[in-house]
């Protein structure tokens, strides 16, 4: 008689090569690719879609908004990376976002900068200025979640009133700053050049996306996911909330400068509504509404409401735009109460 040996296979092994691991690492991998390539030949196509569009897609008309759709989804990238993963309520990103955009502006025209030494520079003195200001909020923890965001607020708002005091001159008051196309390539400068500055606009989000998500899938990424969800816990683990945190304030900020310079690029000047409490608000409704903590939540949310509020105006449905837009948001928040990017996942509080 044949003995045959029934014992059950070992379980097979999430690294191998076909294994849910490995599965798992090329979705992770493909689906950014395949919406990069995406968005990188999007500027080689005619196609005209009426009503979402006024011209072709590779129209500088089309081309500007969506380099301002990607802009903004990088921006509410940078800002989940300390709201959704780490769990803390900034009312203060603005800061950094207006610091990029004036302080490029000022470093071509006062100082005579090209735009990427400018930017360089900017983008220094903005983390310089993160650390310090995180410091000192996050020891506001202490109070509760609502004293550092009103710890961060009360930075934002003495920003923005510097900024609309217009101290010297150097701010524009309720003008703004018109970009100083001296410092710029040539390249970025012009309607025939708009294409350019579209593909600038998605290296940026390609960038913030790269940090985000290679950060939060490393050990640090998984410590500020148990800051978020418990923080003693981590403390009794012997690691220090006040550091990692201080660390994703720091990180979320300088690219939030970044974020600040391209915006002086792509609107063409540093206008005092980014240095607002209400641009960050902004910011968090995008993430909310994409779903806040999630991979593609924040890039959704950003793209989807930037190009609602730009093309909200030009169709002219006889009601205030911004009260669609508020509807909307509503509508959305009661339908994927996780985000439209993760309609099954109820959205946990900071």
């Amino acid at each position: 008689m044949t003995l045959t040996n029934t014992a059950p296979a070992p379980p097979a092994n999430p690294s191998e090569p076909g294994g849910p691991g490995a599965l798992r690492r090329g979705r992770t991998v493909l689906a950014p690719a395949a919406v990069l390539l995406v968005l990188l030949l999007l500027p080689f196509s005619a196609l005209n879609i009426p009503v979402l569009l006024d011209g072709p897609v590779n129209s500088p008309g089309s081309l500007q908004l969506f380099a301002l759709c990607l802009l903004f989804a990088g921006l509410a990238l940078s800002y989940d990376l300390m709201f959704g993963r780490t769990g803390l309520l900034s009312f203060g990103h603005a800061l950094y976002v207006a610091g990029g955009a004036y302080g490029t502006q000022l470093a071509m025209t006062h100082l005579g900068l090209a735009l990427l030494p400018a930017a360089l520079l900017t983008l220094v003195a903005g983390t310089a200025l993160a650390v310090l200001i995180g410091a000192v909020s996050l020891r506001s923890v202490a109070l509760g979640p609502i004293g550092f965001a009103m710890v961060t607020l009360a930075f934002a708002q003495a920003g923005a009133i510097w900024v609309e005091r217009n101290p010297g001159g150097l701010t524009g008051g309720e003008e703004g700053l018109t970009l100083s196309t001296e410092g710029v390539p040539a390249t970025l400068v012009g309607v025939q050049n708009t294409v350019n500055v579209y593909w600038l606009a998605l290296g940026y989000l390609a960038l913030v996306a790269t940090v985000v998500w290679t950060a939060t899938a490393r050990p640090i990424g998984r410590t500020w996911q148990g800051i978020r969800d418990n923080e003693q816990r981590v403390a009794v683990l012997g690691r220090s909330p006040f550091a990692y945190k201080l660390a994703a304030f720091t990180l979320a900020s300088a690219l939030a400068v970044l974020g600040g310079a391209l915006h002086l690029l792509v609107t063409e000047g540093a206008t005092p509504r980014t240095s607002t409490p209400d641009f960050t608000l902004t910011l968090l409704v995008m993430v909310v509404l994409g779903g806040s903590g999630t991979r593609w939540g924040p890039v959704v949310g950003g793209v989807l409401f930037t190009y609602l509020d730009q093309r909200l105006p030009g169709w002219h449905l006889g009601v205030e735009p911004m009260l669609v837009l508020g509807t909307l948001f509503v509508v959305a928040v009661h339908v994927a109460p996780g985000g439209l990017a993760a309609p099954g996942r109820r959205r946990k509080s900071a």
